[in-house]
C-alpha cells in the first residue's frame, strides 16, 4: 500500500493532472464546481466553528477513548505564512483513511452521504470547506498525512480550494506538540489554520462564544476546551473554557422512547466548574409522508429529544439557545426545555428553516414528546415528597415565543397537557394526579390556616371530597401562578369553603390565634363572595351564653341580628360585662365573646379589619362598659327588678371607674326608673325622691309634679341590694340617683305648672320663707316659673299685710306693697277713694328684707309710681264696671293737677288711665289718647276726615280749663303738625268723588309733608276726584301734559289731560303726588299709555294714513332730544301691524319693505309685502320718512329685504316660464343671506324650491336630483352621464352660486353625488358608460342604500346588458364548480371593480357554504356519477370552512352522501346508508359481502389541502355513522356436543396476575369503587366453568339499510362469556398461525372480559381491554403484571391482597 505521501502525489498526478501532459476530462468540471464552492463560501453565512464540530462528531473514534476536541489559538507564526495568528484543532478521532482524503480533495463527496441514519449529523454542502472562510491555507496532519489546500489557484492546474500540497516544514510536529503541550502525545488529527488578519478578531469571538451547551446532544464527543497559547498569558484575549458531558443513569428505555440523566461542566478561565444536569427524553416517530422532503429522503424515522435542565442552564453572558440541531442555533425561544432533532438548517446555522415541510413535521411530534417525557418526570418519582414535584412544572411552556411556528407546538402541548392526569392533588395517604381541570386551587390564607389546624392535630376529613380535588400544597402557591393559569387550574368555587368548613371541626377545634385567622379569611372575601354562600349559614361565632358555657352562632343569623353579637371595647372590661350581663337574662339582648378569645384577637395583626367587618358586616360592636349600658337601657322591660339592678350596674361601673361620671349623667337621664307604686317608668320629664324622704310633702301637701311627667321614685332605691357579687348599702343608691338621674326635692325642684292648695290661706312663716327660698333658686337658676304655679302664689291670701291701721289681714302678694312710710302718707292723703296694703314687718321680722327680689317676683309693689299705677288701676277698674261720672272725670283732673302742684310726678298715674276708655267723644266713649279738643283750625279737615271731638256739651266749659292735663292725657290740641289725625280718620273712597280743588290740594299738601300718606294714595286712587278735560276721571285714567313731549300725547284724540284751568298751574308742583296716585306724569309712563292706545288702534286696524303722518311727523321732532322711546313703545311700534302693505293686510314694520328698482328682478317669482305707497293710501310721500321708516324696521335697502324672499317666493306651475335673470335673481338673494353668520334656509323654503324648475341635461327637474358639474365631476363622468345643470341654457355665471345650490339641494361635491348617478343608470346602454359610471361609484365607496339600487348590471356586448341580483353573483370562481348556478363577475369586469361590487354590493367573493349546499343538492337530483375532482374541490372547501354553522348547514342540507364505486367515478348515495369504517375486522366483512358500497369515499392518497382524518371527522359530525355502531349483535347458539368440550382449570384461563389486573384497574380513584364493590366486580369470573372446544363460536352481525333490506355477516369470536351458565367458553388456539393467531385470541379475550367485568362502567372497557391484551400477550408473567401495573401508576390495596389471597 502506499504511504500517506506517494498518496498524495498519487491524487495530484491522477485527479489534477499536475506533471501529466494530457489533462484529466473532469477538470473541467472541477472548475465549475470550485466556482460553484467559491460563490458558495462567499454568498451563505457558515459558522465555521460549528461546521468543526458536527465534522468531529461525524468522525469515527477507537474503542475506549472519549472523544474530544481542542481549539488553540497562538501569535506564533508556525506556518511561516505571516499569519498574525494560528488556529490549531486537535481531535482524537482514529484518523484520515485514504478515503477520507480522497474526499477532501474532491467536492460534494462527502463519505457521510446517506449515512443519517448511521447518526452522521452533517449536512451535504460545505463542511471542511468552511475554514476557507477564515484562512487562505488551511493544513491537516492526521495518521501520517501533512497535507495543505490553499484557496488561490494552484499554478500547475490552475484549481484551488481542493488541491492537496504535501507539508515537510512549517510546521512540524514539534511546532505542534510545542504549543499542544508535551504532558500528552499529539491527538490523531490536527488541523493548522493560519487566520487571515482581518479574520482574528472575529475568530477569537467565536471562540469566546463557545456555549457551553454545546456537547448537549453529541452522542460521540465528550469534552471540548478552547484556549490561548501565547508566550506571554497577558497577551490573552481569548476566553478559555473546557466542557465535558457524562451520562449518568437511562432511566426508562422501550421501543420507541428513552430517558437518561446527563451532566454538563463547564471551567471558564481556570475558576470553579459551573455544573447543570439535565433530564434527556429521547422518542422516535415514523416520518409521515406528507412531510418528507428530498434532502431526508433515506430516513424513516424522526428521534426527537428534549433537555430539562434542572436549576441554571450554563451560559457564558450570551442567551441559551432552545433549538439545536445536533449543535446550538441561534434560535432564543423562551422555552424552559431544549428541543434537538435533525432539523434542516439555515447555512449559517443560525436556525432551522420554518416553512419546511420537513421541519413542521418534527415541531407536530414535539407536543406529544413533551407529554411523554413530563409524565415520566412527574410520575416516576416514586415516594419523593410533595414538594419535589412542583419544580418540574417549570418545564411547562408558559410563556409565548417570538416564534409563529414555536407557538403553535406551545399551544399543543397545553392541549394534550389538560387532558392529562398530570397535576397533584392533596390527599391522605398516597399521591394522586387528575386533569387540570379537575384540580382546584385554595387561596394561600386558607392554605395557612388548614396547615396550622393540622399542626394542632384538628380532623379536616378529606378535603378533597367537596367536589373538587384540591391542589397539592406544595405546588398552590403564588410563584407557581403562571404555571398553574397555563394548565387552567382553577380556584375552588365559593361553596367548597363553606362545606370544608362545615364538614371539619375546624371552628371549635383550633387554637384561639387559628380561629381569629380563619375568621379573617371569611372577613376578607365576605363582600366579594362569601356573602352567597352557605358560610353565612354555618355556625362560625363564638359567643357566651347566659349560663356561662361557649355557643356558635351564624353568620347570617347575626346579619338579621337574631344574635347581637359584642365585643368589649377594653380587654379589661371584658369579664366585668360577661358578669352583669348574666343578671339581664330576661331582657339582655348582646352576647359577648368568650373572654380568652377577646384577648386573642387583640394580639391579632388585622384587628382592625376584623373589627370593622364585624362591625359593617356582622352588626358586631365592640362595645364600652358605657355603650353596653345603652344597649341594655333599650332592652329593659317593664320588669322591675331588671330596672332596679340598671340602678345598681351604673352606680358600681362609676364606683369601679368603668365608666365616667359624664356618662353615667348621660345614662341616667334616660334610663327607666320604678315609681312609689312599683311600676317602670321610663317617659319622664324629672324624678322627685320618695315622700317619706322629702320637704315637699309639707309645703304642698301633694305630689304636684305627677301631671308635669316627673315620677316619685319607689322605695327600692332606698333598700340595700346585691347583684353581679356587688353589694350596695342602703340609701347608697338614693344619693346616686340625687347626684346623677337629678332626683330632687324642695327648694331644688323646679316649679310645676300648677296651684299649690296651701297658698290659699296664711303660711307659718318657716313654709312661707321655705316658698321663698324654693323661688330664689328658681329665679338665680334662670328656671323658667309656670305661670300657672306663679299666679297661685301673687294671687294667694298667705302674705300677712297691714291694712287701714291694722295688722293680721292677708293678701295675695299682687296686691301687697312695701313702701317707705312717709310716701304711703301723701299718697293716702291724696287719693281718697283708694286704701293701700303693707306687707307686715312685725310678722315677718326683718329677714323679710332679704328677699326683696323674690317678693317682687310674686306683685309685691315697692315704688311710689307702683302706688300710682295701683291707684290708676282701681279707677279703670271702677270705669270697666261703669261709666265715669261728669265729677269722677273732673276729679282725675283735679288729681293730675293736685300731684304736679306738689311737684309730683303724674307720669305713672297719668299711664295707667290714658288708654282707659272713659272719656266721651264725637265717636263715643275713647280714651283721652288720640281725642281732639275742637277749635276753627279743624274745619276744613273736618270735611274730608271724621275726627273724634270731646263732647263739650256733656263736659260744659269746665272742660277746657284743664286743657293742659288732657294733653298731658293724650288729647291734641290743635291742628299744627297734626296731619297723620287727618289721615287716620280719613273719609272713605266714596266721599271722596269730585271734590273741590282747596280740598284736593289740601290733601296733596298732606301727602307732601306726611311721611305716611298710603291711605291718602289708597283713597283717591279709587274715586274719581280728579278733574280732566274728558270731565272727572280716575288718577290712574289721568294724564299730566309736559310741553317737550307732549306732541306724542296729541297723536290720537282722547287721551284724558288734567285740567290746569281748574286746579291753577300750581297743581305741576305736585307731579309726585300725583305719581303716587296713579297719574301718568313721567314721559315713560306716557310712553307706555301711548303704546297701549297704539296696540289697542292697530289691533282694530283704526290707525289712519293721518295718525300714520302725525306719528312719523312725532318721531322727527323727538329724535336727537332725550325723550327716547322706550323698548316697549319701540317693540310695539316694530311688531304691531299698523303699515298697509300692497298685498291689501296690515304688516309691521319689520315685516314691510319700501319698494325700489334693486326688486323687479325677483318679483315675477315671488309676492314680497312692499308698503302701499299709491295714490289712494301713503303716497308717494311716505318715502320722505326713509330714516324713520328704517329705524323701526322697515327694509329700505335690497340687501335688508332679501330676507322675505325664502318665504315669499311663488314659483309657477310652468318652469319654462321662469328665466334665467328670475334663477339668477332667487340665487342672489340667497347668497347675500347666506353671508350672514349661521343662517338657514327653513323647510318651508326648501319645500317651495322643491318641484321641477332647474333645467338640466335630463330636463326640468327639481334641485335635489341636480348636480353641478364641475372640474372634479370631470375627471370620472361626463355631463350626460347624469342630471347635471344646463350650464348652457344660464351661462357660466350659475358655477358661482356652489354654496346655494348645495342649500337648496342640489349636489355640488363631487363625492356626494353617488347615489344620484346610480339612480341614473336605467338611462344608458352603453358598457362605456356603466363601466365609467361604476368606477366614479368605486372611487367613493357608493353602497346601495335601497333594494331598487341592489342590482348590476352585466354586459352583453357593448350596447346591451342585463340585471342581476347580487344573490345570484359571486367575484370568482376559484374551483370552477358554479358556472351554471352563479354569475362570476371576475367574467366581466377588472379586478378593481370586482372589489367594489364586493364591499357595495356585498358581493360573494367566493361562492358560500350555502352555494355548495345547492350545488350538492343539483348533484344529487341529477343521479350522476361524481368525479374525483369536483369531489374533491368541494369537500376540501367544506374542510377549509368547517365550523358548527358550517356543521348544521351541512346536516340538514345534505342527503347524499359520496362512496367509492369501483372506478374513478364516485356514487352519492342516502346518508343513512353509508358507513365510517372505525371498525376494520367488521369493514372487511362487509365490503366482502354486499353488492354495493357501503363506506364513505376519501381521496386516496390523502391530500394536503383535504386529509382523510379531517374529511372522515366532517363525516361523523354530519351524522354519518360508525359501522360499530350501526351493526346489530348476535351470538349464535353455540352448536357442539359434548364430545366437543373439554372442561380445563380455570387458573390456565383466569389466573390470579389477571385478577390483580383487574383489581388495580377498578381501584384507581376515578372510579370511586370501595374494595366490596371491587370484588362483587371479580367474583364472577372466579366462579366460571372454562370450557375449550375446537369447534368455532360464531356471531352474526346484522346491517339495517334505509330501504329495508339487512346485510347479515358471520364471524369467528373464538370466546364467549355465558352469564346464565356461568360458562366461559373458548376456541382452541392455533399456535400454528404465529403470533398473527395469539394476538386475535388475546383481543377477543380481553373484550370478552373486560365486558363482563365493566358491564356498567361501558365507557372504560377500551382501556381494560387494552391492558388485558397486552398482559395476555406476556402470558400474564406476574413480574411483567407488576411493573406494568406500576408504570400505569396503578396498584392493589391490603384488602385485595387478602381477598387474592383466599381465592387462589
Amino acid at each position: 500500500m502506499a504511504t500517506p505521501r506517494e498518496h498524495i502525489e498519487e491524487i495530484r498526478k491522477e485527479k489534477f493532472s499536475i506533471g501529466e501532459k494530457k489533462l484529466n476530462p473532469l477538470t473541467e468540471d472541477l472548475h465549475q464546481a470550485v466556482k460553484n464552492l467559491s460563490l458558495e463560501l462567499y454568498t451563505k453565512s457558515v459558522h465555521f466553528v460549528m461546521e468543526l464540530i458536527q465534522n468531529a462528531e461525524d468522525n469515527e473514534y477507537a474503542d475506549g477513548v472519549d472523544p474530544s476536541l481542542e481549539f488553540v489559538i497562538t501569535s506564533r507564526d508556525i506556518t511561516g505564512t505571516g499569519a498574525p495568528a494560528t488556529l490549531l484543532v486537535f481531535n482524537n478521532e482514529k484518523g484520515f483513511s485514504r478515503k477520507n482524503i480522497e474526499s477532501i480533495c474532491s467536492i460534494g463527496r462527502s463519505t457521510k452521504k446517506g449515512n443519517r441514519k448511521r447518526g452522521y449529523i452533517g449536512e451535504k454542502g460545505i463542511g471542511f470547506k468552511s475554514v476557507f472562510l477564515i484562512t487562505d491555507r488551511p493544513y491537516i496532519f492526521s495518521n501520517g498525512y501533512q497535507i495543505r489546500f490553499s484557496k488561490e489557484p494552484c499554478l500547475h492546474c490552475n484549481l484551488g480550494y481542493i488541491v492537496p500540497e504535501w507539508v515537510e516544514e512549517n510546521p512540524t510536529l514539534c511546532d505542534i506538540q510545542q504549543i499542544y503541550g508535551y504532558g500528552s502525545a499529539l491527538p490523531t488529527t490536527t488541523l493548522i489554520l493560519p487566520l487571515k488578519p482581518d479574520e482574528v478578531h472575529p475568530v477569537k469571538q467565536q471562540l469566546s462564544r463557545m456555549h457551553p451547551e454545546v456537547l448537549l446532544f453529541l452522542s460521540k464527543i465528550k469534552r471540548l476546551s478552547v484556549r490561548e497559547d501565547n508566550e506571554d498569558p497577558r497577551l490573552d484575549t481569548v476566553s478559555a473554557i473546557s466542557i465535558s458531558s457524562e451520562i449518568d443513569l437511562v432511566a426508562q428505555k422501550n421501543i420507541d422512547a428513552q430517558s437518561y440523566t446527563l451532566h454538563l461542566s463547564a471551567e471558564e478561565n481556570g475558576d470553579d466548574d459551573k455544573n447543570c444536569t439535565y433530564y434527556m427524553w429521547k422518542q422516535k416517530f415514523p416520518v409521515r409522508q406528507e412531510f418528507r422532503e428530498e434532502r431526508r429522503m433515506e430516513v424513516d424515522e424522526w428521534v426527537i429529544t428534549l433537555a430539562f435542565p434542572f436549576g441554571e442552564r450554563l451560559h457564558r453572558g450570551t442567551s441559551s439557545p432552545g433549538v439545536y440541531a445536533f449543535l446550538p442555533t441561534q434560535m432564543y425561544t423562551n422555552l424552559p426545555f431544549i428541543i434537538q432533532a435533525d432539523f434542516l438548517l439555515q447555512s449559517s446555522r443560525e436556525g432551522i428553516v420554518l416553512d419546511s415541510k420537513w421541519n413542521q413535521g418534527i415541531l407536530s411530534c414535539v407536543p406529544v414528546a413533551f407529554l411523554k417525557a413530563f409524565i415520566s418526570l412527574v410520575k416516576t418519582i416514586g415516594d419523593a415528597p410533595d414538594s419535589s414535584l412542583p419544580p418540574y412544572f417549570r418545564f411547562l411552556p408558559v410563556q409565548n415565543t417570538s416564534y409563529d411556528e414555536l407557538n403553535v407546538v406551545r399551544e399543543s402541548i397545553k392541549a394534550l397537557l389538560i387532558e392529562e392526569d398530570i397535576v397533584p392533588t392533596k390527599s391522605h395517604k398516597q399521591r394522586f394526579f387528575h386533569k387540570p381541570r379537575e384540580v382546584g386551587r385554595l387561596l394561600p390564607a386558607f392554605w395557612n390556616i388548614l396547615r396550622k389546624a393540622s399542626h394542632q392535630r384538628v380532623s379536616l376529613g378529606n378535603i378533597s371530597s367537596h367536589g373538587r380535588y384540591v391542589l397539592c400544597d406544595s405546588f398552590d402557591k403564588e410563584e407557581y401562578d403562571h404555571i398553574l393559569n397555563f394548565l387552567e387550574v382553577k380556584p375552588v368555587d365559593d361553596e367548597w369553603y363553606a362545606k370544608c368548613i362545615q364538614s371539619s371541626d375546624i371552628v371549635a377545634g383550633v387554637s384561639e390565634d387559628v380561629y381569629w385567622e380563619l375568621l379573617l379569611f371569611v372577613s376578607d372575601n365576605w363582600r366579594r363572595t362569601f356573602h352567597c354562600t352557605n358560610i353565612k349559614n354555618i355556625p362560625l361565632i363564638k359567643y357566651v351564653d347566659f349560663d356561662g358555657s361557649v355557643a356558635f352562632c351564624s353568620l347570617c343569623a347575626m346579619r338579621i341580628r337574631e344574635k347581637k353579637i359584642c365585643l368589649s371595647r377594653l380587654s379589661s372590661h371584658v369579664s366585668w360585662l360577661i358578669d352583669w350581663n348574666k343578671e339581664f337574662i330576661s331582657t339582655a339582648s348582646l352576647l359577648f365573646i368568650p373572654e380568652i378569645t377577646q384577648q386573642a384577637l387583640q394580639s391579632c395583626s388585622k384587628k382592625e379589619e376584623l373589627l370593622k367587618w364585624f362591625a359593617e358586616e356582622m352588626k358586631v360592636a365592640a362595645v364600652s362598659v358605657y355603650e353596653y349600658a345603652v344597649c341594655l337601657d333599650h332592652s329593659l322591660g317593664d320588669e322591675r327588678k331588671p330596672v332596679v339592678a340598671y340602678a345598681h350596674f351604673l352606680y358600681h361601673s362609676l364606683c369601679n371607674k368603668y365608666i365616667s361620671a359624664y356618662e353615667v349623667d348621660d345614662l341616667c337621664r334616660k334610663m327607666p326608673l320604678v315609681n312609689n307604686y312599683g311600676y317602670v317608668n321610663r317617659q319622664r320629664r324629672g324624678v322627685i325622691v320618695p315622700a317619706n324622704e322629702s320637704k315637699w310633702a309639707d309645703l304642698t301637701d301633694s305630689n304636684l309634679w305627677t301631671e308635669e311627667g316627673y315620677i316619685e321614685l319607689g322605695e327600692d332605691y332606698i333598700k340595700p341590694g346585691r347583684f353581679a357579687g356587688k353589694v350596695t348599702k342602703e340609701k347608697q343608691l338614693l344619693e346616686f340617683l340625687k347626684d346623677h338621674a337629678a332626683a330632687l326635692d324642695v327648694p331644688y325642684i323646679s316649679a310645676p305648672n300648677a296651684c299649690i292648695p296651701t297658698v290659699s290661706s296664711t303660711l307659718t312663716k318657716q313654709n312661707a320663707f321655705l316658698l321663698l327660698d324654693w323661688i330664689h333658686h328658681l329665679k338665680y337658676g334662670r328656671v323658667h316659673i309656670p305661670e300657672k304655679f306663679l299666679k297661685s302664689i301673687a294671687n294667694g291670701y298667705w302674705l300677712k299685710v297691714y291694712l287701714n291701721g291694722y295688722s293680721g289681714a292677708s293678701r295675695p302678694p299682687s296686691q301687697s306693697f312695701m313702701l317707705k312710710s312717709s310716701c304711703g302718707n301723701i299718697l293716702q292723703s291724696g287719693s281718697n277713694f283708694v286704701d293701700i296694703p303693707l306687707v307686715d314687718m312685725s310678722f315677718y321680722g326683718e329677714k323679710i328684707n332679704d328677699y326683696k327680689e323674690e317678693l317682687q317676683a310674686i306683685g309685691v309693689m315697692f315704688e311710689y309710681a307702683e302706688a300710682c299705677k295701683f291707684i290708676g288701676n282701681r279707677l279703670m277698674s271702677l270705669a270697666d264696671s261703669s261709666t265715669l261720672t261728669i265729677d269722677s272725670v273732673l276729679s282725675i283732673l283735679k288729681f293730675i293737677k293736685f300731684l304736679r302742684d306738689n311737684y309730683f310726678s303724674a307720669e305713672e298715674f297719668v299711664s295707667s288711665i290714658k288708654r282707659g276708655r272713659w272719656l266721651k267723644t264725637s265717636h263715643g266713649y275713647r280714651s283721652p289718647v288720640g281725642s281732639v279738643l275742637f277749635d276753627q283750625e279743624w274745619r276744613i279737615a273736618s270735611r274730608i276726615s271724621d275726627i273724634p271731638f270731646i263732647e263739650q256739651e256733656f263736659y260744659g266749659e269746665e272742660i277746657l280749663h284743664f286743657k293742659t292735663e288732657l294733653e298731658l292725657l293724650g288729647v291734641v290740641g290743635s291742628l299744627n303738625g297734626n296731619y297723620q289725625l287727618i289721615i287716620d280718620h280719613l273719609k272713605s273712597s266714596s266721599y271722596l268723588t269730585h271734590l273741590t280743588s282747596d280740598a284736593f290740594l289740601l290733601l296733596l299738601q298732606i301727602m307732601k309733608t306726611s311721611n305716611s300718606s298710603d291711605k291718602i294714595v289708597q283713597a283717591l286712587s279709587g274715586a274719581r276726584c280728579l278733574k280732566t278735560n274728558n270731565g272727572y276721571k280716575l288718577p290712574r285714567e289721568c294724564l299730566l301734559f309736559h310741553e317737550d313731549w307732549g306732541c306724542l300725547l296729541q297723536v290720537f284724540s282722547g287721551l284724558p289731560l288734567v285740567d290746569p284751568n281748574f286746579y291753577g298751574y300750581n297743581i305741576f308742583s305736585y307731579r309726585n303726588e300725583l305719581k303716587k296716585i296713579g297719574v301718568v306724569v313721567d314721559y315713560e309712563e306716557a310712553a307706555k299709555e301711548f303704546a297701549r292706545y297704539f296696540k289697542q288702534h292697530a289691533s282694530w286696524a283704526s290707525i289712519t294714513k293721518e295718525n300714520v303722518a302725525s306719528f312719523l311727523l312725532c318721531c322727527r321732532k323727538l329724535k336727537g332730544t332725550p325723550f327716547k322711546f322706550p323698548t316697549d313703545l319701540k317693540s310695539c311700534i316694530r311688531e304691531e301691524k299698523w303699515l298697509r302693505t300692497s298685498r291689501g293686510d296690515y304688516r309691521s314694520p319689520r315685516e314691510c319693505i319700501l319698494f325700489s328698482p334693486h326688486w323687479e328682478s325677483i318679483s315675477p317669482i315671488s309676492r314680497l309685502p312692499f308698503i302701499d305707497d299709491s295714490e289712494n293710501y301713503y303716497g308717494k310721500n311716505i318715502h320722505e320718512y326713509k330714516k324713520e321708516l328704517k329705524s323701526m324696521g322697515v327694509a329700505v335697502e335690497f340687501k335688508d329685504g332679501v330676507k322675505f324672499v325664502p318665504p315669499n317666493v311663488c314659483l309657477p306651475q310652468n318652469p319654462s316660464s321662469i328665466s334665467p335673470e328670475n334663477a339668477l335673481a332667487l340665487l342672489e338673494c340667497m347668497h347675500i343671506l347666506l353671508e350672514v353668520k349661521d343662517y338657514s334656509f327653513s323647510d318651508a323654503f326648501i319645500k317651495r324650491v322643491s318641484q321641477p324648475w332647474l333645467k338640466t341635461y335630463a330636463g326640468y327637474r327639481p334641485p335635489s336630483e341636480c348636480l353641478l358639474f364641475d372640474s372634479k365631476f370631470d375627471l370620472f363622468l361626463k355631463k350626460t352621464d347624469g342630471p347635471f345643470i344646463d350650464e348652457e341654457f344660464y351661462g357660466s355665471k350659475i358655477t358661482t352660486y356652489r354654496k346655494e345650490l348645495s342649500e337648496i339641494g342640489v349636489i355640488v361635491e363631487v363625492e356626494q353625488g353617488c347615489p344620484l348617478i346610480a339612480s341614473h343608470l336605467d338611462f344608458h346602454d352603453e358598457r362605456s358608460t356603466f363601466v365609467r359610471v361604476y368606477e366614479y361609484l368605486n372611487e367613493f365607496k357608493w353602497k346601495p342604500d335601497c333594494e331598487a339600487d341592489k342590482r348590476i348590471w352585466i354586459p352583453n356586448g357593448n350596447q346591451n346588458g342585463a340585471w342581476a341580483s347580487p344573490d345570484q353573483c359571486v367575484i370568482n370562481d376559484k374551483d370552477g364548480l358554479f358556472g351554471l348556478q352563479l354569475t362570476v363577475l371576475e367574467t366581466y369586469f377588472e379586478h378593481k371593480l370586482q372589489v367594489f361590487f364586493s364591499y357595495a354590493f356585498e358581493v360573494k367573493s367566493r361562492p358560500s357554504i350555502e352555494d355548495y349546499c345547492k350545488l350538492w343538492k343539483v348533484w344529487e337530483s341529477s343521479k350522476i356519477t361524481l368525479s374525483r375532482v369536483h369531489c374533491c374541490k368541494f369537500w376540501g372547501y367544506i374542510a377549509k370552512s368547517w365550523n358548527s354553522k358550517t356543521e348544521k348547514v351541512l346536516t340538514e342540507a345534505l342527503v347524499k352522501l359520496p362512496v367509492n364505486s369501483g372506478s374513478d367515478e364516485i356514487l352519492l348515495l342516502n346518508k343513512s346508508d353509508v358507513f365510517l369504517a372505525d371498525d376494520l375486522l367488521l369493514k372487511d366483512l362487509f365490503e366482502q359481502s354486499s353488492p354495493h358500497p357501503l363506506f364513505v369515499w376519501y381521496p386516496q392518497p390523502s391530500l394536503p389541502a383535504l386529509p382523510r382524518t379531517t374529511l372522515l371527522e366532517i363525516y361523523k359530525k354530519i351524522g354519518v355513522r360508525t359501522i360499530s355502531e350501526s351493526v346489530q349483535k348476535e351470538e349464535l347458539p353455540l352448536e357442539f356436543g359434548i364430545e366437543q368440550q373439554q372442561e380445563i382449570p380455570r387458573e390456565s384461563l383466569i389466573g390470579k396476575p389477571l385478577l390483580k389486573l383487574i383489581l388495580g384497574f377498578l381501584a384507581d380513584p376515578a372510579f370511586k369503587m370501595e374494595a366490596e364493590r371491587r370484588h362483587e366486580a371479580v367474583q364472577g369470573l372466579l366462579s366460571l366453568t372454562v370450557v375449550k372446544t375446537t369447534e368455532p363460536i360464531n356471531v352474526s352481525y346484522n346491517l339495517p339499510l334505509s330501504s329495508g333490506e339487512v346485510l347479515n355477516v358471520r364471524a369467528s369470536r373464538m370466546i364467549r362469556w355465558d352469564k346464565e351458565m356461568c360458562t366461559f367458553f373458548t376456541q382452541k388456539m392455533d399456535r400454528s398461525g404465529g403470533q398473527k393467531s395469539v394476538i386475535e385470541f388475546a383481543t377477543y379475550f380481553s373484550e370478552v372480559i373486560s365486558s363482563g367485568v365493566l358491564w356498567e362502567n361501558t365507557d372504560h372497557i377500551p382501556a381494560l381491554s387494552e391492558m388485558i391484551k397486552l398482559a395476555f400477550v406476556m402470558d400474564f408473567d406476574e413480574e411483567a403484571v407488576e411493573f406494568y401495573m406500576k408504570s400505569k401508576n396503578l396498584r392493589i390495596f391490603v384488602e385485595d391482597e387478602e381477598f387474592l389471597n383466599s381465592a387462589f
